[in-house]
Formats: structure tokens, sequence, C-alpha cells
């Protein structure tokens, strides 16, 4: 999740048979050392409508913690899995960062953060989207400056090491998805600039390590921001980056893309982010079929809306002022009512998780980033909580069988 500007209008399936018919790509991916090179250039033709997609679609609905379980009490940390299942969701999305769990030293682990977190969501009967990101100073290269987590690792090959291992150890404990870092795409989160050379070979030697813990791991490439390509903030667009990737082959190496389309201050079904997924003139399930990978499954690892921030009155579905930075409680609660049927509706979307659990600032702070929660941070609920949970209920009674 990244912060919105006027450039950007904020910025959950199995599909069996997919997967059945791309078995033997996926396992010839796993096998090798990285992604091959993809030497397909757009056809002349220009964009193709992908094929209809199987019809059966079981959407997974979840919650998306970030990294703030881990810093939680007991009793925090109950009450927030006992949210995800009183919301009706199935999943959660949660940090397993390498710098939280090797902060110091290469010789030493603190897997006690992460494993109370998938203890604790195993005995709610919830499935863990595990995010596995971020880069302890030791294993960072020296051109990373500052206290920056969010540089990539010096060594694929080791932040690949680290995945494996977390995989054979939460394997036994039913997590099997995987999500390979955090919008990628952005400087914030890939410093100091995107490149999607590097992204993708990480993504290859990670996907391939998982897989060789754990062959019933579910890939995700790391969930893109929905921005515009902007050079002089370093911003690469979620299509341009696919591109580029897909052109490398990361797309062959992953069962599923994922994205944060946050259309805020627009309703969800309103918003050209979500058009972007597969039914836009140029969208990602194109930019894969182009490349090999037709029908590829999509997940929504993040979206939602932030109900502080600064600057201008927040905005509603009547008042919407220039430059938007955040929007009203109630508008929160309407894009949380609109968000589960514009995803169920796309048939390539398999899993949407909202954004997030709890605020993570008293409003004295404008940073809106921190203003996302469908719990205020004094623990009350917004109107967004009930309404996401009327969504939810509302999906559920139309999949049950007539």
């Amino acid at each position: 999740m990244v912060g919105h500007s006027s450039t950007r209008q904020r910025l959950v399936v199995a599909f069996v048979s997919f997967v059945l018919a791309t078995a033997a790509t996926v396992v010839a991916a796993a096998s090798s050392t990285g992604p091959a090179s993809d030497a397909g250039a757009r056809p002349a033709g220009g964009f193709q409508r992908p094929p209809e997609p199987p019809k059966e679609h079981d959407l997974r609905l979840g919650v998306s913690y970030g990294d703030t379980l881990t810093w939680k009490s007991d009793d925090g940390l109950a009450a927030a899995l006992n949210d995800a299942v009183g919301l009706g969701t199935t999943w959660i999305r949660v940090d397993l960062s390498w710098n939280n769990i090797q902060p110091d030293s290469p010789r030493t682990y603190q897997w006690q953060r992460f494993d109370r977190i998938v203890k604790a969501a195993r005995e709610r009967n919830l499935d863990v989207l595990a995010t596995v990101a971020y880069t302890p100073a030791w294993a960072r290269a020296q051109s990373c400056t500052g206290h920056r987590p969010t540089c990539p690792p010096a060594d694929p090959k080791k932040f690949a090491a680290f995945a494996k291992l977390a995989a054979l150890r939460y394997a036994p404990q039913g997590v099997h998805t995987w999500e390979v870092w955090n919008e990628p795409n952005l400087p914030q989160f890939w410093y100091p600039k995107p490149d999607a050379k590097a992204y993708t070979t990480l993504l290859g030697s990670t996907a391939a390590a998982l897989r060789e813990a754990d062959p019933a791991a579910y890939v995700l490439m790391g969930g893109l921001a929905a921005v515009g390509t902007w050079e002089s903030i370093k911003y690469v667009s979620h299509l341009d980056f696919l591109e580029q990737v897909c052109r490398l082959g990361g797309n062959k190496v992953v069962d599923a893309l994922s994205y944060h389309p946050y259309a805020w201050p627009q309703l969800p079904h309103d918003g050209k982010v979500f058009t972007e997924i597969s039914s836009a003139g140029e969208n990602l399930v194109g930019v894969a079929e182009r490349h090999g990978t037709p029908g590829m499954p999509v997940w929504l690892t993040e979206t939602g809306a932030p109900t502080n921030g600064p600057g201008n009155p927040a905005a509603d579905e009547k008042s919407r002022a220039e430059n938007i930075t955040h929007v009203s409680e109630e508008f929160q609660a309407r894009i949380a009512t609109d968000t589960v049927p514009t995803a169920a509706k796309d048939k390539y979307v398999a899993a949407a998780f909202w954004f997030a659990h709890q605020d993570t600032a008293t409003g004295n702070d404008k940073s809106h980033s921190k203003y996302y929660g469908l719990r205020r941070y004094d623990g009350s609920a917004k109107p967004a909580f009930a309404a996401l949970r009327a969504a939810i209920e509302e999906y559920a009674k139309k999949q049950q069988p007539r």
C-alpha cells in the first residue's frame, strides 16, 4: 500500500483447469535456476482478448494485515484474527519479513515472531498468505543507505534460501501460499528504484526454492501497485512492470499475479484500476496471455480506502475536491460494500483482501497510509466493518446451491 497523489487513483477461485493445463510449465519452471528469457515482443495486431475463463468461481476473501500482527500482544493478535473470522473471511495476508526473522545475523533466527501468527490463524481455520519480503541490514547491498529493509537483497540466492527455510517450517502447518515481495514497481518498496530484471531474478530463484521445499507451494508474483509510470518519482505502472517481467519469463514461474487496485475516490466498479485487471484495452490478464500464460488468475492482495489524511475535506459520493487524500468513513463503507461484488464479477479474480484491519495512528498524524483500517486506532469499528461483513454474507448466500 502506498500514498495517493492526483495522478494516482488509489492505488482473492481456484482456477483448477488452468493449473492442470499448465502443470508441466510450472514444474519446468520450478526446476530451473531462474526464469527463461522471453524474446516474444508485442504482436503486430496489438492487444488480444484473453480466452474465456473457467466458469467455476469461488472467491477467496481475506484481510491484509501487513506487518502489524507480528508486534501485537497475544490478546491483540487473538482479537485481530477473531475479527477476520467475524467478518466471514477465511484468509489473512501477513508479512513474513526476512528483516524480522534474521534482523541481526545470518546465523540467528527469531521464528517465534511468525510461529505465533500461524498457530493462531490455523486454530481459527484461517488460511495464511505469507508475503515474503524485506531485507535485513546485513544482507543489503552496500549502496543501500539508511534503515531501508525495502532495499533488495545483495544476493537473491540468500533471500531464496530464507524463503525455502520458511516453507520447510510452515508447510507442515498448512501454509502453502506465498507472495514474493510487495509492490516491486515502486521505489518505496524496491529502493532506490524499481528494477524488473533484478526482481525477476529474485522471483525465479525464490519460486524454485519454495517449490523445492514444498511441492504444493502456490506462488504469487509480488503485488503490483496500481500507478502510472512517472519517471520523476520513479514509479513504474503495473502494466509496464508486468510487461517487463513477462518478457524475462517471470510470469512462467508463478501460479498467479498479485495486484493492489485502490480505486478511491471512485467506487471499485467505476474504477479504471479494476477494469485493468482483465477488461480494459490493455490489462494484466492480457499481458500475461500475450507472453504465454493465458487465463492467469489475479489475487487482489490489497484494496481499500483511507479515512484521514492531509488537506482537503474527505471525499464522499457527492463531494470530491481536487487532490483527494482520503474519504469519509461513510464512503469507505460504500467502497467496502462494492468491493466484494466487483471482485466476484471478474472471473479472473481469485482472491480479494481488504487492507487494513485497524488504523495505526490516532488522527493527529496526517499520513493517510495509517488510516485504511476497518477499526479506528482505539479499536472502535468504523461503518466499513459492518458493511464489509454484510457484503461477504451476501456473496456467501449467492454461492449456496439452490
